[in-house]
């Protein structure tokens, strides 16, 4: 048996550590994307209260008074009109949210919502549109399920687009759509 420090010893110390890291190397179309956090699709100085501050409060009043629904008109025409940022148009990212299917078939999902949170779209109020990516991926994908959690990859668009479930101030060419497993 060679002594540590032997060249031997250090050929197979470095022969493992190569292996090790081949199996743990990111995969090629991963490197290709910037990872983005959900603030990053919100310009620094949007202030969605701004637009809020004359609605008063609708304490006691019930969901269905006239009062209580302008109100909830008004949020809904301000979180639809959110602002978007310009400078992320065309740009390769990759993103981690959650699934609410648009358009699902035999062969796989072919076109979802990427919302940041669980239950995003699923209860009332869907989150502000520049919180809400219209995914459209080039080959359907199978397994997926609302409300899993992925990671998306692709070329991000400022297209807004309303669905029964949203209204979405992004849009994205999936290259990938991948379990998510934790960090990037």
């Amino acid at each position: 048996m060679k002594k540590p420090g032997s060249s031997s010893h250090i050929s197979r110390r470095c022969f493992a550590l190569l292996s090790l890291a081949a199996l743990t190397e990111v995969p090629a179309w991963a490197t290709d994307f910037r990872k983005i956090s959900w603030d990053d699709l919100v310009p620094k100085d949007w202030d969605p209260m701004k637009s809020l501050k004359n609605l008063g409060s609708t304490g006691g009043l019930s969901d269905m008074d006239t009062r209580t629904q302008q109100q909830y008109a008004r949020l809904r025409e301000v979180w639809d009109d959110a602002p978007t940022v310009p400078e992320l148009a065309g740009q390769s990212v990759r993103l981690a949210g959650y699934v609410v299917p648009l358009d699902e078939a035999k062969d796989g999902l072919r076109e979802f919502l990427l919302v940041p949170y669980f239950g995003a779209c699923i209860h009332t109020p869907p989150p502000p549109a520049n919180q809400i990516i219209h995914v459209r991926t080039q080959a359907p994908v199978k397994g997926l399920r609302t409300m899993d959690a992925v990671w998306v990859s692709g070329k991000l668009g400022l297209d807004r687009s309303a669905s029964n479930m949203g209204v979405s101030g992004y849009t994205m060419i999936a290259s990938q759509v991948s379990p998510y497993g934790g960090k990037s």
